[in-house]
């Protein structure tokens, strides 16, 4: 690990950019904006290329930690204070005085399941964090190695749910019960079941065989009986009387 890394936190309202926005961004990468705090821009200025940071949906039931993003490029000035367009306009920024500062950030991991907050706060270890402070309400925070780790801990050790997990073992096992099963035995041949017409039909076919084999010996043409066809005539019928 990197000595001088340092840890942070970000919130944002998933309905206005979540990590799954951030996923499926170019090179999963953005730049946070519409920071108008002064703490928390300062907390920006001191972040650095490589500092992992911490992905929290806040404004949501439940808020959560979601997954990690890393620092990608330092703080610079948020060009979105000087625009009237912009949500997070600040009429006494400018370019010259942009006062407000963004960096950009990077997706490392989405994490299998979100990490509640009532969750983290019934770990001890992460009795002293900022985010379970009362009052505590920046949108950028600081956050310590441990407390980092062991966030990152517990997200990866996280399970699917009991019921999910059973659910997932019923619809396997109703699959392999609904799958038809051979009852023929490797290497086993059908016999043909013969019946009365069928021997009759393979005497036949066998006696035409050996008379063409000998006829064929003989130089001669084989030579095939058909019977005549009879022809039967019926009785015209009178028309019934009207």
């Amino acid at each position: 690990m990197i000595d001088d890394r340092r840890f942070w936190l970000v919130k944002t309202e998933p309905e206005c950019f979540s990590i799954g926005d951030l996923a499926s961004s170019p090179r999963q990468m953005t730049y946070w904006d519409g920071v108008r705090n002064y703490q928390a821009r300062n907390y920006m200025h001191d972040m650095r290329a490589g500092d992992r940071v911490l992905f929290y949906h806040s404004s949501i039931e439940p808020p959560s930690v979601v997954g990690i993003v890393t620092v990608v490029h330092e703080a610079y000035p948020d060009s979105t204070a000087w625009d009237p367009n912009e949500q997070h306009y600040d009429p006494k920024a400018t370019p010259q005085n942009p006062i407000w500062s963004m960096v950009d950030l990077q997706l490392v991991e989405s994490f299998p399941q979100p990490i509640p907050l009532d969750t983290l706060r019934g770990i001890p270890a992460l009795a002293k964090m900022e985010l379970l402070r009362k009052g505590s309400r920046l949108s950028i925070q600081t956050v310590t190695e441990q407390e980092y780790e062991t966030v990152v801990r517990l997200a990866r050790a996280k399970k699917p749910s009991a019921a999910k997990a059973s659910s997932a073992k019923s619809n396997l096992t109703r699959s392999v019960a609904e799958k038809p099963r051979s009852t023929k035995k490797p290497g086993s041949t059908k016999k043909p079941v013969l019946t009365k017409g069928s021997m009759s039909m393979a005497k036949t076919k066998q006696k035409v065989a050996v008379h063409a084999a000998s006829a064929a010996s003989k130089g001669g043409a084989v030579a095939t009986k058909r019977r005549p066809v009879k022809t039967v005539k019926k009785p015209l019928r009178k028309p019934a009387p009207r």
